[in-house]
């Protein structure tokens, strides 16, 4: 190791070395800030008016539908055209529709129909919003420290969900809920001058999608063919539909069964904000990420919000409470990185704009569920649903794996057995492989079949396998221990995607 290399700094503070990613990092800080703020302040004020649990989830599921029916489409908007431009307008968006919010809370003629009308605006920009930003981040940071990156975002995300909500709380009850809006629409100031100072030379060139017919289900068709992929887009997508719709049950919560008011509400999130910036930092430095710690990680947030429902009092409440956002968000962290060096460059949008639907598009579908549940049978109940799914899809998920373990895939030293290696264009090691980094340890290496120099058959990653198979010359050296320990390749010298 280089002296150089030996000061960087480890985990998820590695992504700080990168001047891009701090201007951008800090923009997003605040507009998240903002955001939080209006989430409790937007759930709070359709509460206050309609008193109906269920009025909640409508609010939340007009909010992500746009998702729900966009979702892929978008991202193939994110692979075509510059990401940073996106976000350059949905940033000015936000602010225009958060303003208007403020504007009519203020002046005290809003209705739940406004606060639906303006829920499924900001849902229509974060349709596009979301996955420019989440592809954005392989722009700012090199290839090598992309997971550290998306550990350091959901940890600065989860330490601006612990300000926003305690801000939002003291703007409530001492000046109204119309200027936590204003606040919010101002906030949007930062990730727009933070867009503006990027310098493009710095930032890490990406190709863009082609113009061609099936774009959409080219990316569809590469996660089908990538099970571990698949299988957390799936995880992803039950965790979001029916285990974080906190608005609805926390609110629930914190006035039926605790009997308290927006400032318990506030410390919910506070406490839940607090484990999550604690799991997001815990994901970043974590040495095994694969999708066994996924499935872990996700059965066991499901596991803790049962237990969270049937708490007897305030403590253990709150207790279980830091302890769900500290796995949630290691969950997710380690989801979204997996999923984004799984990606090539050029399918990153439309995948993450696949992952983003799963998360916060079924939220139209898992709301109204979790808010008639609630309405009905209390919030415990509601609760308590919101954890099973979870757990159930967690299982699922780890019996998928072991019948793929079992059923002789990545079997290490049998000639003949197809195995497959992952090279990038450029002849190198592509970040898919980089990303299976000690999850198959058992797996046969690459100088087993494959010498040094030796011309053997590959497809590109993404190319699909009718289509006809090229050519290269491993040069001496190529093959370093690293991809040694990562590599899987076919006794025939094959290399496969």
């Amino acid at each position: 190791m280089t002296t150089e290399a030996a000061r960087q700094p480890g985990g998820a503070f590695a992504a700080l070395t990168s001047r891009s990613y701090r201007i951008y990092l800090g923009g997003q800080s605040l507009a998240n800030t903002g955001a939080w703020m209006q989430s409790v302040a937007q759930d709070w004020l359709v509460y206050s008016l309609t008193h109906n649990p269920a009025d909640v989830g409508v609010t939340m599921a007009l909010q992500f539908l746009p998702m729900l029916a966009l979702g892929m489409h978008t991202g193939l908007v994110a692979d075509r055209f510059p990401k940073r431009r996106i976000l350059l307008t949905t940033q000015t968006l936000n602010a225009a529709t958060a303003a208007a919010l403020a504007l009519i809370t203020i002046c005290g003629t809003a209705r739940p129909a406004d606060v639906w009308a303006f829920a499924f605006a900001s849902g229509l920009i974060f349709a596009f919003d979301g996955p420019a930003r989440q592809a954005f981040v392989s722009e700012v940071v090199p290839a090598g420290r992309l997971r550290a990156a998306v550990a350091m975002n959901a940890a600065v995300f989860q330490a601006t969900r612990l300000i926003g909500p305690a801000v939002a709380s003291v703007l409530i009850v001492s000046v109204g809920t119309g200027w936590v809006f204003a606040v919010n629409a101002a906030c949007y100031l930062g990730p727009t001058i933070g867009l503006l100072r990027l310098r493009p030379s710095d930032l890490v060139a990406t190709p863009t999608a082609p113009r061609e017919p099936g774009a959409v289900r080219t990316a569809a068709r590469y996660v089908l063919r990538r099970p571990d992929v698949a299988w957390t887009i799936v995880l992803v997508g039950v965790l979001g539909t029916f285990g974080l719709n906190f608005p609805i049950v926390l609110t629930a919560m914190a006035k039926s069964a605790f009997h308290g008011d927006a400032t318990t509400y506030g410390l919910f999130n506070i406490v839940l904000a607090i484990g999550s910036a604690a799991g997001a930092l815990l994901a970043g430095v974590a040495i095994r990420q694969g999708p066994w710690a996924i499935v872990a990680t996700g059965a066991a947030f499901g596991l803790l919000q049962i237990a969270a429902a049937t708490a007897p009092g305030m403590a253990p409440f709150l207790v279980l409470l830091a302890a769900m956002g500290l796995v949630n968000l290691a969950f997710q962290a380690m989801a979204n990185a997996s999923v984004q060096l799984a990606v090539p460059a050029e399918l990153r949008g439309r995948v993450m704009g696949l992952y983003m639907l799963v998360f916060v598009g079924g939220t139209p579908v898992g709301a109204p569920v979790i808010g008639a549940i609630t309405s009905h049978s209390g919030p415990r109940a509601g609760m308590a649903v919101c954890g099973a799914a979870p757990v159930a899809a967690a299982v699922m998920m780890a019996a998928a794996l072991a019948r793929r373990r079992h059923g002789g895939h990545a079997v290490s030293g049998r000639p003949g057995r197809d195995e497959t290696v992952l090279l990038g264009e450029n002849h190198g090691l592509h970040p898919i492989a980089q990303a299976e980094l000690g999850q198959h340890p058992g797996h046969v290496s690459l100088d087993r079949g494959l010498g040094a120099g030796q011309r053997v058959r590959y497809l590109r990653v993404g190319q699909a396998r009718g289509e006809q198979p090229e050519h290269l010359d491993l040069p001496r050296g190529q093959l370093s221990e690293g991809a040694r320990r990562r590599g899987r390749v076919t006794g025939r010298g094959e290399v496969l995607d």
